[in-house]
C-alpha cells in the first residue's frame, strides 16, 4: 500500500472513531447508561460596582435523572448561597434542598427549600434561582429580589436573570433538557 493510501485510510479510520465516540457520549453517559435529563452546577460570586465590596455566593448541585425526565419536580441536590459585608455588620447563609429544575438551552431554574441556615427567618422557605449561563458572563437572578419578607415561592419559579457574576467566578454549566413529548 502506498504512503497516500495509507494516510488515507487513517483519516477515514479517526473520522469514523471520533464520530462513533462522538454518538456514544451525546447519546449516553460515557459509561454505557444515559445523560442526565437536566443539570445545574458550578459557583459564582456576584459582581457589586465600588465602593460595595459585599461577598455573595451562589452554589449549585443540581440534577434531574434521566428516569424522571417527564417530572422536573422529582431533581435532587442542593444549592447555597451566602451574603456577607465586607465590614461583617450583616451575613448569613443558606442551604437547599432541590424540589425542581428545569432547564432550556443555557438557562435553568431551579427551587428548594432551606433546610440549613444561619437566618432563622429562612429556614423551610422555599426560594428560587434562575441562571444564564453565558461561558465567563455568566447572570443570576431570585426569586426575593425586593421582597425579603415574602421569600416563599411554588416550584419551578423564580425571576429573570438579572444580576451579573464578578468576572473570573463564573462556571455555571447548565444541561438542557429536552421535554418527553409522548
Amino acid at each position: 500500500m502506498n504512503r497516500r493510501t495509507k494516510i488515507a485510510a487513517l483519516a477515514a479510520a479517526l473520522t469514523i472513531s471520533a464520530g462513533a465516540a462522538g454518538s456514544a457520549v451525546a447519546s449516553g453517559d460515557g459509561r454505557g447508561g444515559s445523560r442526565e435529563a437536566a443539570a445545574l452546577t458550578g459557583t459564582a460570586k456576584l459582581f457589586r460596582p465600588a465602593p460595595a465590596a459585599d461577598d455573595i455566593t451562589f452554589t449549585f448541585d443540581a440534577h434531574l435523572a434521566q428516569k424522571d425526565r417527564k417530572d422536573p419536580q422529582a431533581a435532587t441536590g442542593t444549592f447555597r448561597f451566602s451574603h456577607y459585608t465586607e465590614d461583617g455588620s450583616y451575613g448569613g447563609y443558606a442551604v437547599a434542598k432541590v424540589d425542581c429544575l428545569v432547564t432550556a438551552g443555557k438557562v435553568a431554574v431551579v427551587t428548594g427549600v432551606i433546610h440549613d441556615t444561619d437566618l432563622q427567618e429562612l429556614r423551610n422557605k422555599r426560594v428560587g434561582v434562575t441562571v444564564h449561563d453565558l461561558g465567563k458572563h455568566d447572570r443570576l437572578g431570585y426569586s426575593w429580589v425586593g421582597r425579603e419578607n415574602a421569600l416563599e415561592v411554588p416550584p419551578c419559579l423564580s425571576s429573570a436573570p438579572f444580576e451579573q457574576v464578578k468576572a473570573g467566578t463564573g462556571d455555571f454549566k447548565v444541561l438542557p433538557w429536552q421535554l418527553p413529548y409522548n
